[in-house]
Formats: C-alpha cells, structure tokens, sequence
C-alpha cells in the first residue's frame, strides 16, 4: 500500500433526486423525495449535511437532484450548500455533477437517506485513503456488526466466502480513474439488487470465478479492479449505523428511535 496524505476539504456530492419509477416511502408522505422526511423533527437530508459538515476532512457540499430544496433551506439551519440538477439514475448524477464541478480532485458520494451519517463514519472512512493505493474506496459494514446493535433489522447482503456485508453508501472517488467505476456502474444500475447479473457483465471467467469459486471479500474486489483497469478496494467499518438507510416505514421507525436514543 502506498502511504499518502489525506487531500484537504474533500468535496461531497450528496445524491437526493426522486427515483425515475417513484419511490413508495416519499409518495406516501406526499413529499417529493425521500430527503424531506422528517426524523425527529428534522429532515433527512439536514442530517447527513450536518454530519458531512462537522467531519474534519470535508469541503464544499452539492446536493444532487433535490426538488424542493428553497423551503427546507427556508425552514432549517442548513450549513453552506451547492444544488444542481440530477440525471437519470445515481450514476448518471454522479457522472453529470463530476462535469459540471471544476478542479475536483477527488471526492466523496453519498445519499440523502444515510440519516444515521456520523462525522466520526466519515472520518473513519475516509482515513484509510493515507493507507489505501486506491482510485474507489467502497464502505461497508458486516453483518455481525448490524445485528449485534440493532437485531431484526432487514437489510440487503452480499454474500462473500469470508462473509456477508452491507453498502454503506459511501463511495470515495479519490483519483479520475474512478469515473471508470461510475460509468459501468450506470450500465449495470438496473440490476443492483441482483449481484449475479451484475457479476456475469464482466464475462463469463470472471463471473464463475465470483459467483462458483466464493472467493472473499478482497479477492471479489481484486477480480473487479483487474476487470476494469481500476483500483477499488473495500473498507469495512465498525459502525452499524453506517449501514442502515432509508427505504421502507419499517427503516423510518429504527432510524427515528435510534436518533431519540442517541439524543436521550
């Protein structure tokens, strides 16, 4: 592993916009995105910008694809933001805010719905890029360390042979061969809940060698990294919280009450 410094002021991209085939939770709450709901009386995207605020290696903030976003500024303390429009899909957002952002030497993608986002999660991930010869950190969290803070939640696994681990929804590009990693994935974002699909576009060695041989954690990324010509390596973090999103009522309720707790 290389040994680098950390760059200063990492630029976010928070991605807020309304899923192309509506989303169930924001429709329900008459809201036009999932970032406006109310978590212990304040929205969700509120939340993850005052935890990216209050980490100690981010930057400017742009807020990707918020509809809406005059009135929740209007009504909460929002820190110094950038908002600009999204594209279709997560990806394609990604890929359109990378244009329009001038001299963007790296930085850090995550969503409107982490609520449970922490400047210590942000800190901790975004420490291993000093040890790290990665162009795409991927955080992610493992089972045990969910289910041991927070039993019965329902979460969405990868199954490796040293494993199962949850995305975190946080990704950090840290060099322009990341891009690379965006633009497949925006090929593949129509199969992200089926890792197998995902896993045959790389071919037919490659995606027996994934899908039949269980290979770990770390060798899955090595196989992806060599496939596409770009370094991506996992980070794994102690944090439960990091894993948990939100995208059902169900999600909604454990988010709220574990916010109430964390400020009884």
């Amino acid at each position: 592993m290389k040994n680098r410094s950390n760059p200063a002021a990492i630029q976010t991209f928070v991605l807020a916009g309304a899923r192309a085939k509506g989303d169930a939770l924001a429709d329900g709450h008459g809201v036009p995105s999932k970032a406006h709901l109310k978590i212990a009386g304040r929205s969700m995207i509120s939340r993850v910008l005052e935890a990216l605020s209050g980490s100690q290696m981010t930057g400017e903030m742009t807020v990707i694809g918020l509809e809406g976003h005059q009135s929740l500024q209007a009504q909460e303390d929002w820190p110094p933001v950038r908002v600009i429009t999204g594209a279709q899909g997560p990806a394609a957002s990604v890929c359109k805010a990378l244009d329009e952002t001038d001299g963007l030497d790296a930085v850090l993608v995550t969503t409107c719905d982490h609520a449970l986002l922490s400047p210590a999660i942000v800190d901790t991930f975004l420490d291993q890029f000093a040890v790290s010869d990665a162009d795409l950190m991927v955080a992610l969290a493992r089972r045990e360390t969910i289910e041991k803070s927070h039993p019965g939640t329902s979460r969405t696994y990868l199954r490796f042979g040293d494993g199962e681990y949850s995305s975190c929804n946080l990704f950090f590009l840290a060099t322009p061969a990341a891009r690379r990693v965006v633009e497949f994935w925006q090929s593949a974002e129509q199969d992200r809940k089926r890792p197998w699909r995902i896993a045959w576009r790389f071919g037919i060695i490659p995606a027996l060698r994934i899908l039949v041989g269980r290979p770990s954690l770390e060798q899955v990324f090595a196989i992806v990294s060599q496939r596409l010509g770009v370094q991506i390596r996992p980070i794994v973090l102690p944090y439960a919280e990091a894993a948990i999103d939100v995208d059902t009522v169900e999600d909604l309720k454990l988010v709220e009450q574990i916010v109430l707790k964390q400020n009884a």
